[in-house]
């Protein structure tokens, strides 16, 4: 197979798409070669058979210059691949498929959001096969979509018998925004403030232009309710700090409602630390004490309280347990393996 991927980011240091390099160096080591298209390259190091093509956004392009760009790669490499994997992006489809269907090349696509629209419907019914990872993505009915692997990458995220856990430390990471409910989080330890619950909290990640606003709320709620001295504000993180941050804290909470399958969830899973979600797709993964039913303060306030007084073997035991169940099922390798078969 010779491969074209088509993604937002080529960058090992992005906070938030930077895990997509590994996903380049797996596929690399199943197919003869890749072409890669990127709307921003940064930092990376790949393999001698994969060469990335950037449409300029870290030079300033313009959007039309984007789009030259794009048709400029795709008809100038047209003979350097036979299949698109396509990674979140729908409009890559759309703007492509006049090239790439004429020419019988196979359409893959990844796309795991909740919300679609019409232009959704139109990139799968132009792709061949389409990949998701939550039963809840807008994808997930059509007839050529398949479940698959979040695909983390567990030799990175491990656990670390050299890393001491911080005692009572809970870490909230990702985008400080309102569909991950960072502000019941902050609500939530409140609660626990209250009931006399010791504690220190990390919150990593960043905001959107969008929600600054919503940013400045969470972090005014910090001051209003004196957590000050609790609750750190440390900004958006890289994969090797992310995983720094896994290792060190004993619990990891995510609020994305169901819908999702945030890989951080995963991440942390695979880092032996104990979750607590409220994300129902994870049911089987988790013990109830690690799932909550409904997003507000005084049920994350309980649910949390739970864990922080399991004794530590069960916290060792429930860390093993978890690792174990994502290294079977949503490893980086085993992803990649279904992609390439597909």
């Amino acid at each position: 197979m010779k491969l074209l991927i088509c993604t937002q980011a080529v960058d090992s240091t992005d906070p938030v798409l930077g895990f997509f390099v590994r996903w380049i160096e797996e596929f690399a080591k199943h197919v003869e070669q890749i072409e890669v298209i990127c709307l921003k390259e940064g930092k990376h190091t790949l393999p001698s058979n994969v060469r990335v093509h950037s449409l300029g956004k870290e030079k300033g392009f313009s959007r039309g210059r984007y789009l030259l760009n794009f048709y400029r790669y795709i008809w100038r490499f047209r003979n350097n691949y036979d299949t698109v994997f396509v990674h979140m992006n729908q409009e890559y489809i759309l703007l492509g498929a006049s090239i790439w269907k004429p020419s019988n090349k196979k359409i893959l696509l990844w796309r795991n959001h909740a919300k679609g629209n019409l232009l959704t419907s139109v990139s799968v019914w132009i792709s061949n096969t389409v990949f998701y990872t939550s039963p809840h993505s807008f994808v997930a009915k059509y007839k050529k979509a398949h479940l698959m692997p979040v695909g983390i990458d567990t030799n990175l995220f491990k656990p670390d018998s050299h890393v001491q856990k911080l005692s009572h430390s809970i870490l909230f990471l990702g985008r400080i925004a309102p569909v991950k409910n960072a502000d019941v989080f902050i609500d939530a330890l409140n609660e626990l403030q209250k009931k006399g619950v010791e504690f220190v909290a990390t919150i990593a990640g960043e905001a959107l232009e969008r929600d600054k606003e919503y940013d400045g709320m969470v972090r005014d709620s910090v001051v209003r309710y004196g957590l000050n001295d609790k609750v750190s504000f440390i900004g958006a993180v890289t994969q090797v700090q992310a995983l720094q941050l896994y290792q060190e804290h004993e619990l990891y909470v995510n609020l994305t409602p169901s819908g999702s399958m945030d890989k951080t969830i995963f991440e942390a899973m695979a880092c032996g630390t104990v979750v607590l979600t409220s994300n129902q797709a994870l049911r089987a993964f988790l013990q109830n004490d690690a799932l909550t039913t409904e997003i507000n303060a005084s049920v994350v306030a309980e649910k949390l309280s739970r864990l922080m007084r399991w004794p530590e073997e069960m916290r060792l035991q429930e860390g093993v347990s978890s690792r174990e169940k994502v290294k079977a099922t949503h490893d980086l390798s085993t992803l990649i393996d279904q992609i390439v078969l597909a």
